[in-house]
């Protein structure tokens, strides 16, 4: 019976603990967050744009300095 009621509040602990933490959280923000994996490659952004068609906020790679790459000390 323990159990039970350990796993219970187990359950509502965690189901409160993430509406903590998302609770300033919009669609929007949250649209916008789950497109970030797909911003960094210009060419899958625009295949995820057409699949979903929802705008990826894409950014040019950078591109590698001359020289040990892209290495700073």
């Amino acid at each position: 019976m323990i159990e039970i009621v350990l796993n219970g509040s187990g359950v509502v602990f965690l189901w409160l603990a993430i509406e903590y933490c998302l609770r300033h959280q919009t669609a929007d923000s949250l649209d916008d967050a789950s497109l970030l994996p797909f911003a960094d490659d210009p060419e899958v952004a625009q295949r995820v744009e057409l699949a979903t068609g929802k705008t990826v906020k894409a950014v040019a790679p950078e591109e590698a300095k001359p020289g040990w790459g892209n290495v700073e000390v």
